[in-house]
């Protein structure tokens, strides 16, 4: 069994010697290093022993055990009685013969992402990198391949920033219901077995659900976690919800203190949270598969994917159309935050036809329009027009609707741009947030106009300003969101 000693030692000492302690207080100085609400667009990577099913979800792994799910049932016609075929034994068949991290570094940037961050363990415990903690990792079995470094040298040679996801949280429960009847999750289990600790499941958004994560299992994450940032160095390290349990509470205070006393070697360093898990303003609030319907004074994430039922590859997966998630990011860059694009390979490695060529139209967007996106910043409103925006999480599903007469603004270089949501059928549009206004009073100042220019097209567009809004028109068409560069004098 590994022992945690020397490494909880250095920990605290990293802690002791500053500048960040563990403590709220100290933890909110901390300020986003530079580079990152510039960035804008990011890829999330799951890939893992779920691939392999590629039934269900990525939950496939704790749903397989659970007699009321259908993959219980699934599992046992596919691969026989649980006893005999447990999920460990999916393992070796995770072989990734045809993982190429090059191949994948040049299609994210193609897709005009900024950042890509893998999934470096799921709620499963497999990990996808080399470790000293657990043999239960990528680079002892399986594809035998540290992943995640591989992809963090490919994706840092085309220009990515690059980050880890850690869900390691979630494992003090996640299989439990298989010491619930005969399977291959049985007692006695012991730290660094796979399944360990398997404790029974309680409500998940109980803050204070018990049996609650023991000091053992803490501790346990706490290295984890410190062995990627000590290992890889994370420009990125991104939570999964259940963090936000109490027993976490003075983990994470001291996980962060070592991750932002760490960071400062190379560059400094981003922590994505979910459900008030840190202290406001300790750490970058995310929004998982939803966004905010009015723009936020803070900076703030959003991590949705390719695909609306699961975040790993299956069989039955139901594919967004690349024009919804370009309005999508549109809305989120208009508003303060960022989006992480979730992409699932397939268990050899490849990434589906369909999910290619969904980054690849983005990619095509973003290489005409991205001077409003990259190193924009919020515009003195987000935006304007008829169609509502369900704020929370879990809404990416819900169909937007939008018209010509939904826009959303940035700034940048000089200009103002205005992104109409919805291409207008006879090329006109009217923008009133830019029409002529008093200009004595500040609340409705927009400047001199100078010239009107659509992003991607030659011809001029003409243009009047009149008391109830900017009118444009143009022969310009297109099935995206279509970008006005206003530039004022």
């Amino acid at each position: 069994m590994y022992d945690m000693t020397p490494d909880l030692e250095r920990i605290q000492q990293v802690i002791d010697d500053g500048p960040y302690r563990d403590t709220w207080a100290s933890l909110s100085e901390y300020n986003l290093p530079r580079w990152y609400p510039r960035a804008k667009f990011g890829i999330f990577i799951h890939w893992g022993v779920y691939s392999v099913p590629a039934f269900g979800n990525e939950w496939y792994s704790r749903n397989m055990y659970d007699p009321a799910r259908r993959e219980f049932e699934h599992h046992r016609k596919t691969y026989g009685e649980h006893k005999d075929f447990g999920y460990k034994d999916f393992i070796p068949m995770f072989r990734a013969e045809k993982f190429d991290p090059n191949a994948w570094a040049q299609l994210f940037r193609e897709a005009g992402a900024r950042y890509v961050v893998p999934v470096a363990e799921h709620h499963d415990g497999f990990q996808m990198y080399k470790s000293d903690i657990s043999h239960f990792n990528a680079y002892e079995m399986g594809p035998k391949r540290d992943v995640l470094g591989e992809l963090k040298q490919a994706c840092r040679e085309a220009g990515l920033e690059v980050g880890a996801s850690s869900h390691r949280a979630e494992h003090w429960f996640f299989m439990s219901a298989g010491k619930k009847f005969d399977s291959d999750i049985h007692e006695p289990l012991r730290r660094g077995d796979f399944y360990w600790p398997s404790m029974p499941e309680g409500d998940h958004f109980d803050l204070f659900s018990r049996p609650a994560p023991s000091e053992e299992f803490l501790q346990d994450w706490l290295v984890r976690t410190c062995e990627i940032i000590d290992r890889y160095e994370p420009r990125i390290l991104y939570f999964d919800w259940w963090i936000q349990h109490s027993a976490f509470k003075p983990w994470l205070r001291k996980l962060a203190a070592y991750y932002y006393n760490r960071a400062e070697r190379f560059g400094g360093g981003v922590i994505c949270y979910k459900h008030d898990a840190f202290l406001f303003g300790t750490a970058l609030p995310d929004v998982e598969r939803g966004a905010f319907a009015q723009v936020q004074p803070y900076h703030w994430q959003t991590d949705t994917a390719i695909a609306l039922n699961s975040w790993c590859y299956t069989e039955g997966n139901e594919y967004r159309a690349p024009r919804e998630i370009v309005q999508d990011l549109v809305d989120v860059v208009s508003k303060n935050g960022c989006m992480m694009l979730n992409v699932g390979p397939k268990a050899d490695g490849t990434i589906s036809e369909e999910e290619t060529a969904v980054l690849r139209a983005i990619g095509k967007w973003l290489s005409v329009n991205g001077e409003a996106i990259y190193d924009s910043r919020v515009y003195r409103r987000y935006g304007e027009g008829p169609t509502k925006i369900q704020e929370g999480q879990f809404s990416d599903g819900v169909k937007k609707n939008y018209t010509s007469r939904d826009f959303r603004f940035t700034v940048g270089n000089g200009c103002i741009y205005a992104i109409a949501m919805q291409c207008s059928a006879d090329g006109h549009y009217c923008i009133e947030t830019l029409g002529r206004r008093d200009a004595s009073k500040a609340a409705n100042f927009s400047g001199i106009i100078e010239d009107v220019t659509v992003l991607g097209w030659e011809e001029t567009p003409s243009w009047h300003r009149e008391e109830e809004g900017l009118y444009i028109a143009t022969r310009f068409r297109s099935d995206y969101p279509v970008v006005f560069r206003i530039r004022l004098k």
